[in-house]
């Protein structure tokens, strides 16, 4: 379609502020925006739309016009909702780089231009799909927040008697229809185990790199997952490279075999999923401030800054992550780090957007319980930083805020499926903190722990501060070359005994420590005579030339399962 096109559109609310020359342009596509340089994202073609959150001086116009020319867009369009008129300094920057420049009226969504353009370069629609797009920007731009996914899954469901949900990529479940009846009965809801399950297929099929919609049959029932884009996240460094973007991107899942679908069918998908998107993209921006909060915060805490700075930054962060609370809460640090298998760790940023998703609640639905949750990245790290609105006694060794242990037990699977052969997810909890004094050695802590997690066998690891009061802080820095040695020293000898005799003399031991020595509290675990169980730990004395009556002895055993 052609950029003359749009602004004859009246529904549409553009008012031309510089290009007229150019508005014979061809429009491919549209992507929503607020990154200073969005250039990855970008084909060439697109009338691109931003809210100006970029903007923060006159002198960012220029450079953000100049990387959309060299992108090859077909226009600009900027909302009046944020900044009232479109700043003059864009409108001349723009006539510099003859690139089109329109102004969108605050009573416009952005999600009712994407529609129109998708629908025109789209090609021609079926009736009843066009139907459902229509209604949904209609829907979604009947009120401030707009209609959000559910409407269109609502949609789908009564104009198209399709049954779909919207997971997050760790399978919580962000948006899903209403129990209204269709054709095919009532739409059911997808329990947490089968969310997980579709997360983790599409993540595996992203990850190797197969084309969606991807097919998956669970409990004979089959499913087409499209991956939910946003324009305004995917932060990798290589956007050719599948890894960056999805441990954050949405997917829909559509109780179907897309496999059967005409192109027009499948192309409206792809629409809607762009429809999606553009609340996916609404979301991620609210999520700009207390990003940037996060950000201000760690940077004082990295650089030394004075404790009362700290504690003032605090004090505005507070009302934002848990309003109405009245004072600072205490905070917990949680550190997160992705690192792929050839070396390199993800920047950070995607880290910054999986963590967000992993302290959610699994329990909880929609978006919105992530709006209380404050993120920064560094280096190859990702950083929360976790209010607590209430703590346990500071003499209280557990502790209250994030559990390390169940951290990732609701998440584990999908990524462990998203990682596998690729990648691993560290995860490090520090210990709640009181004062701005505290949070620089909880940061510590927290880095602490993730090196604990790392250096564990798996795929998706995390550690607590518990952790670094024991032994186990100081095993992952025990050199491969002492731990290969030590531990084949001890235990080779039972292992080898093991195979030839089939006499379980290491899960004996194990039994034994674990049960500080006691024969009948052993022999009761083994299902064993106590007489057998002494034959047993005779023979590993006798193989190993070491005394189990020893505290010492007992201690290298220990340490030396704990290695292998």
């Amino acid at each position: 379609m052609r950029l003359r096109a749009l602004l004859d559109t009246d529904a549409l609310g553009l008012k031309l502020l510089g290009g007229e020359d150019e508005l014979d342009r061809g429009v491919r596509g549209v992507m929503t925006t607020d990154l200073r340089d969005p250039s990855r994202y970008l084909s060439g073609g697109e009338l691109v739309l931003t809210g100006l959150a970029w903007r923060r001086d006159a002198a960012d116009s220029e450079p953000f016009v100049r990387i959309l020319v060299q992108a090859g867009v077909a226009a600009l369009a900027a909302g009046e909702a944020e900044l009232g008129d479109v700043p003059e300094d864009l409108v001349v920057a723009c006539a510099r780089h003859r690139l089109p420049l329109f102004a969108v009226h605050e009573s416009v969504a952005f999600a009712t231009i994407t529609e129109h353009v998708v629908r025109q370069v789209s090609g021609e629609r079926a009736g009843d799909l066009a139907a459902v797009v229509d209604r949904h920007r209609r829907m979604m731009t009947s009120g401030p927040a707009g209609g959000g996914p559910d409407v269109v899954l609502d949609l789908l469901g009564s104009d198209l008697d399709l049954r779909a949900w919207v997971l997050s990529p760790t399978g919580r479940l962000i948006a899903a229809p209403k129990e209204t009846a269709g054709a095919r009965g009532t739409v059911p809801a997808l329990d947490s185990a089968a969310c997980a399950r579709l997360a983790a297929e599409h993540l595996a099929a992203v990850r190797t790199g197969r084309r969606g919609p991807h097919r998956v049959v669970l409990d004979r029932t089959t499913y087409s997952l499209f991956p939910v884009r946003g324009s305004g996240h995917g932060p990798a460094s290589d956007p050719d490279d599948p890894r960056a973007t999805m441990l954050s991107d949405w997917l829909l899942a559509v109780e179907a075999d897309a496999g059967d679908w005409a192109e027009e069918r499948l192309d409206l998908l792809q629409g809607v999923t762009q429809l999606i998107a553009v609340e996916r993209d609404r979301r991620d921006a609210a999520r700009t401030v207390r990003r940037r909060l996060a950000q201000e915060v760690l940077e004082l805490v990295q650089t030394g800054a004075a404790p009362a700075e700290i504690a003032a930054r605090l004090r505005v962060a507070a009302p934002v992550l848990l309003p109405g609370l009245g004072t600072a809460p205490h905070w917990q640090v949680v550190v997160a780090r992705v690192e792929w298998e050839d070396g390199r760790g993800d920047g950070g940023p995607v880290t910054q957007a999986l963590l967000e998703e992993i302290l959610v609640d699994p329990a909880a639905t929609g978006p919105e319980p992530s709006d209380r949750i404050a993120v920064a990245h560094t280096g190859d790290e990702a950083v929360a930083l976790v209010p607590l609105p209430s703590v346990a006694d500071e003499h209280d060794t557990g502790g209250p805020g994030v559990p390390a242990d169940a951290l990732l037990e609701s998440v584990r699977g999908p990524l462990t499926a998203g990682l596998d052969g690729d990648g691993r997810l560290t995860v490090g909890v520090s210990a709640a903190v009181h004062s701005a004094e505290g949070l620089r050695g909880a940061l510590e802590e927290a880095r602490h722990a993730r090196r604990v997690a790392a250096a564990r066998p798996g795929r998706v690891c995390a550690a607590g501060h518990q952790e670094l009061a024991s032994h186990v802080l100081l095993l992952p820095f025990v050199p491969d070359d002492v731990r290969r040695a030590f531990t084949a020293r001890l235990l080779d000898p039972l292992r080898e005994y093991d195979r030839r005799h089939r006499a379980e003399l290491i899960p004996t031991l194990e039994a034994f420590l674990d049960c500080d020595g006691s024969w009948t509290r052993c022999a009761t675990r083994l299902h064993l005579h106590v007489n057998t169980l002494r034959y047993r730990v005779g023979r590993i004395e006798q193989l190993t030339g070491r005394d189990l009556s020893r505290l010492e002895d007992k201690l290298d055993f220990f340490l030396a399962l704990r290695m292998s």
